[in-house]
């Protein structure tokens, strides 16, 4: 019998010191409060995430996405940052949170002067350079070096499931994108976000891999456009 995990963590970035970080799989529950219809199910999803990650769930900080590349630094814990797709701290006990259903999240750390960054990476977000922008306000906060960063794109939809039409695929660099029947295209949005974070010099950056839409533990909204999400969570101890 195959036991579907809790959460996953990058490999590269789980032994990290002072690092707390992981995804969540539906053994938890959705995460999503937008359109759950059961809110108290979402906080206790939230809650045993939180728990599985040795974290207190009161601390949880949440990017509240807008598909752009605004970034904001985190000096306290709040219930929500508005209009941000990627939160960036230097502080301990603070826990930055977001949810995904086909979206890329990212996690930026920088163990030399302990800072993080999650970030929300969808194709609107990814077009505007979410990704380096999170890197640039991190080096200009923090003084963060990109070269002696880390970095770990979580689960997504990949490219050989994220269809999207020529409207979409003209905005991106061609060889994040192939052709499929006459009039759509498939769009590799970890790969176009790997190349954004290597251009800003991060040149450690793991990749999960997993595609959310192929993954049945993981929700999608591609696959089925219910709602559900699961969530990312960035802390340092």
């Amino acid at each position: 019998m195959t036991t579907t995990p809790a959460l996953l963590q990058a490999r590269e970035l789980a032994a990290e010191p002072g690092l707390v970080h992981g995804f969540s799989t539906l053994e938890l529950g959705s995460v999503g409060l937008k359109q759950s219809p059961d809110p108290d199910a979402v906080h206790d999803a939230r809650q045993r995430f939180a728990t599985e990650l040795g974290l207190d769930r009161a601390n949880l900080t949440t990017i509240g996405a807008v598909h752009g590349n605004r970034v904001a630094r985190v000096n306290a814990p709040q219930d929500v940052v508005d209009d941000v797709d990627g939160l960036i701290t230097n502080k301990a006990g603070i826990a930055l949170f977001a949810t995904y259903a086909d979206c890329y999240p990212i996690v930026l750390w920088d163990a030399e002067h302990r800072a993080a960054g999650l970030v929300h990476a969808g194709w609107r977000g990814t077009e505007a350079d979410v990704a380096g922008e999170a890197v640039r306000a991190m080096a200009r906060e923090f003084d963060s070096n990109p070269a002696r960063m880390k970095a770990a794109i979580g689960p997504g939809i990949c490219g050989r499931c994220y269809e999207v039409g020529e409207d979409v695929a003209s905005r991106f660099d061609q060889r994040f994108v192939r052709d499929t029947t006459p009039g759509k295209f498939l769009l590799d949005l970890a790969a176009a976000n790997r190349a954004q974070l290597e251009a800003e010099g991060v040149t450690q950056v793991d990749i999960i891999g997993l595609c959310t839409k192929e993954t049945d533990y993981l929700p999608s909204h591609r696959r089925s456009p219910d709602g559900t999400r699961f969530g990312g969570i960035v802390a340092i101890r």
